[in-house]
């Protein structure tokens, strides 16, 4: 459990920098993303969710 939260907190660091970085550009990709097909969302989101499931199955194998 202890690790899992670790990695929860990771990915929420590395997924704050932008917002904190460039939080201006931050609202305008997010104002594109609105304008962006449902579909084509839901295929990225998959394709995410696809390679990170092979990173890892990669990294619990070595």
């Amino acid at each position: 459990m202890a690790f899992f939260l670790c990695v929860i907190g990771m990915v929420m660091i590395v997924e704050g920098i932008p917002y904190f970085a460039f939080p201006d550009r931050m609202k305008a990709v997010l104002a594109q993303m609105l304008r962006v097909p449902d579909a084509r969302l839901r295929r990225f989101g998959a394709v995410l969710m696809l390679v990170g499931l092979v990173l890892v199955y990669m990294g619990r194998r070595s």
